[in-house]
């Protein structure tokens, strides 16, 4: 899809976001905080304590074509049609959607809005036996196409609904390490799933990353994030808890970088405790780039500074206090990169 001028001098990316949820299950004034944080990197936030269907798994089953699911004591499982918790999701998606055009009238800029990848949804949607699909390559399959279709027609609605809004597209993979490794329980608690292999992992990625034509980043907070597949896969940034980084990690996260790969380095506390002074919130990123020999002037162009997770355990206080944070840590990063 070709691009006008207009949509080019439009910034990819802001300084500093959120990563998706919040606490509390009021939409417009979580819009309004997000909105009035992030000036220039709102995103469409998630409001997992209203329950079932506001939860992360919920949200993105309601975007699915064709394929439906309902709450179990175990957690979502695929049904043969939409039923009562599918219609809540979509209310309250909705519900979000409504809040955020409300607050970013004539907004012309980056706009994230997230929804979980194919591979964490594969490891928690239950089949009707009560095995999740991840198991069963065809539901796998079919799982991707439904997901790239709807991610279709919520992208679409949301341009619709905010033109100005150049979107980036989140992927919420939390599970995808552990699919790799194969660490993925089965129903009854005592086996695993067998490994997926990478190659099956990345083509499934990279068919749902190219329903976006603009950048799509890939988030986990577990540790060992797969840094070279997600860049194969096309991501155009990686989103990561930063303190479970190790010195494994660094030769992948160098070549993401040299390759312009935009790192999202979740370097503030998701859940309530003292926020350190914002220059040593990045403290740690400027040590990184000096051990990776990285030019120091290329830092804030290549970070965007997130919580290291959703915020849905915070305090409303603390939610608040972080994503503020993140900004000025952001700007701290900016002004000092050494």
């Amino acid at each position: 899809m070709g691009e006008t001028q207009a949509e080019d001098d439009r910034p990819l990316w802001g300084p500093a976001t959120g990563v998706g949820s919040m606490p509390g299950g009021d939409a417009r004034e979580t819009a309004k905080t997000v909105t009035g944080s992030f000036e220039d990197f709102p995103f469409l936030a998630e409001l997992p304590a209203r329950g079932p269907g506001a939860d992360m798994i919920g949200r993105t089953v309601g975007m699915l074509v064709d394929l439906y699911a309902h709450v179990e004591p175990s957690g979502w499982r695929i049904s043969d049609r939409p039923g009562r918790d599918t219609r809540r999701a979509r209310s309250w998606m909705g519900e979000d959607l409504d809040a955020l055009e409300e607050f970013t009238q004539g907004y012309q800029g980056p706009l994230k809005v997230q929804a979980v990848g194919p591979w964490t949804l594969a490891a928690a949607l239950e089949l009707r036996g009560g095995e999740a699909a991840l198991g069963d390559p065809g539901a796998c399959r079919d799982l991707v196409g439904s997901l790239a279709e709807g991610l279709h027609g919520h992208l679409a609605d949301l341009r619709k609904r905010i033109p100005g809004a150049r979107v980036v597209l989140q992927l919420d993979e939390p599970s995808l390490t552990a699919v790799l490794r194969g660490h993925v329980r089965t129903a009854s608690g005592y086996r695993t799933h067998r490994a997926v292999d990478r190659q099956v992992v990345e083509s499934a990625l990279r068919e749902v990353i190219a329903v976006h034509d603009g950048p799509v980043v890939v988030h986990s907070c577990a540790p060992d994030v797969p840094f070279a597949l997600l860049r194969r896969a096309g991501a155009a940034g990686v989103s990561f808890d930063f303190s479970l980084l190790t010195e494994r990690d660094d030769d992948t996260l160098g070549e993401a970088v040299e390759a312009g790969t935009k790192l999202f380095a979740g370097v503030v506390a998701s859940t309530d405790g003292p926020l350190s002074d914002p220059g040593g919130s990045v403290m740690g990123v400027r040590t990184l780039w000096r051990r990776l020999g990285l030019n120091p002037g290329t830092l804030a162009e290549s970070v965007v500074v997130t919580p290291t997770c959703g915020l849905a355990g915070a305090s409303p206080a603390y939610a608040r206090a972080a994503l503020a944070h993140c900004v000025r840590a952001a700007r701290s990063l900016a002004d000092n990169p050494e």
